[in-house]
């Protein structure tokens, strides 16, 4: 393992993109520390410090700031995250799905293109949108109900949020807003140009993986600090062996996959023989990712955002709605997880096309043992994904759902207990998989040994 990290460095290509993601990291946790111009950062930090970060439930703001590389924590600049751009990706990629008109842009030449043009444009009128909402919330965040509490803390810090409100201040905070998110856009497009791994997936990530240090120190703080929520030192080792158990469930299922026989009959072109072998068709057990979860929390998260502006107080039910809405709430639960079974299976029957692939083995002389050409074939390899995404789906749902249960039951702080599952776990797991992967094909294309010892990641049999 510590000869692949040294080998990365040997071959001038990887070391380049390398160093060249890791710049554009450093850029983005940059970001993340500057305050957005006419806002005192140090109240909404204290806020975050002392009420959302130490509770034991889940809310929505603690989602945000966790999407955001916790620059929401600190009023920065990149507040708004690249939340906004996988909206609109999420928007865009059920409209290719849904409109005739999009799904046959998407399969015309330069169609693809176009498509992320319009994810760009989109992604700016959400960023707008978005970024008026978040300065409104800095402006008055007593009329903010995700902001209950900040009262408190503005009384003992002594100074407001925004000290001056004016034309000026909403102008150049929702700018500084909007050009952030672009930004982050930009050089996470840059990354997967001339980095290593997918852009925005990794900046993800690394929003994610900044929270690290905040949960140790509250781990330290409950083991040391006596008190009611003192932690018992032998169920943090319980919680530590929990959590790796947790990371090797994620990692077995995500590389978790069906294979399939195919077999090819024997070709006599000549004096050459063709075929007479049997090969596989990996189907992935967890087919669609982390991307259900992403989908569920999008949707989720968006009409709680706009209903939380003030001129919706006044409207009877609002408050009663939000409530309902609130991750800790059974509501919640229960929209969350048909959420994400719904999108399980609605990546698959988008992504995953079983009358091309059984047309195509056709094409090519393939055959399933057992199973007949054309629609039987496709009819078989449908019965199988609908069953194999049944478990995916539901492997998802738990994995969802145990940052809730660790709260619940053991009393830890959300930014400790979003590590133990949920999107956190599964985007960091997913994301580190799939940068391994493409610096192992580096590797192995110079001849140097990868990451295991037989040099490439293996699949499990489903």
């Amino acid at each position: 393992m510590l000869s692949a990290f040294t080998n990365c460095f040997k071959i001038p290509e990887l070391r380049k993109r390398i160093l060249f993601t890791l710049g554009i990291i450093i850029i983005v946790r940059l970001g993340s520390a500057i305050p957005a111009p006419g806002v005192d950062g140090t109240v909404l930090n204290a806020f975050f410090n002392q009420v959302v970060e130490t509770g034991n439930k889940t809310n929505v703001l603690a989602i945000f700031n966790m999407f955001s590389g916790r620059a929401l924590q600190h009023c920065a600049i990149f507040s708004l995250g690249i939340m906004p751009y996988i909206s609109a990706s999420i928007i865009m990629q059920l409209m290719t799905a849904v409109v005739p008109r999009f799904g046959k842009l998407a399969r015309e030449e330069g169609g693809r293109a176009k498509i992320t043009q319009y994810t760009r444009y989109m992604t700016l009128g959400l960023c707008l949108f978005q970024g008026f909402l978040l300065a409104q919330g800095f402006a008055y965040p007593e009329s903010f109900p995700l902001l209950g509490g900040i009262d408190e803390v503005i009384k003992s810090e002594g100074k407001p949020l925004v000290p001056i409100i004016n034309f000026q201040y909403y102008f150049s905070c929702v700018l500084t807003l909007t050009a952030g998110t672009m930004l982050m856009m930009w050089l996470g497009e840059k990354i997967t140009e001339r980095g290593i791994g997918q852009g925005i997936s990794i900046i993800v990530m690394v929003g994610i993986i900044a929270g690290i240090p905040s949960g140790v120190t509250e781990l330290w703080q409950m083991l040391t600090v006596a008190g009611p929520n003192q932690l018992n030192p032998i169920t943090l080792l319980l919680l530590l062996g929990f959590l790796f158990g947790v990371i090797m469930a994620v990692i077995s299922v995500t590389e978790a996959t069906r294979k399939i026989p195919v077999s090819y009959p024997r070709r006599v072109v000549g004096r050459k023989v063709y075929g007479g072998q049997t090969n596989y068709m990996p189907l992935k057990v967890n087919y669609a990712g982390v991307m259900p979860i992403i989908f569920a929390q999008a949707i989720l998260l968006f009409p709680q955002t706009i209903l939380t502006f003030s001129f919706f107080e006044k409207v009877p039910g609002i408050s009663k709605l939000l409530m309902m809405l609130q991750p800790h709430t059974l509501t919640y639960g229960l929209l969350y997880s048909g959420m994400i079974f719904f999108f399980s299976y609605f990546w698959v029957a988008t992504m995953f096309n079983p009358i091309q692939i059984a047309d195509d083995l056709k094409k090519y002389g393939g055959y399933i043992p057992g199973v007949r050409p054309g629609k039987p074939t496709s009819d078989f390899l449908n019965y199988t994904m609908t069953r194999i995404t049944l478990a995916g789906a539901t492997f998802l749902t738990i994995i969802a759902i145990l940052p809730e249960f660790v709260n619940n039951q053991i009393k830890i702080p959300y930014s400790v207990g979003q590590f133990f599952g949920g999107t956190s776990l599964l985007i960091a797991v997913g994301v580190m998989l799939d940068t391994m992967r493409q610096i192992e094909t580096h590797l192995l294309q110079r001849h140097y040994d990868g990451f295991l010892k037989k040099g490439r990641i293996r699949g499990r049999v489903g």
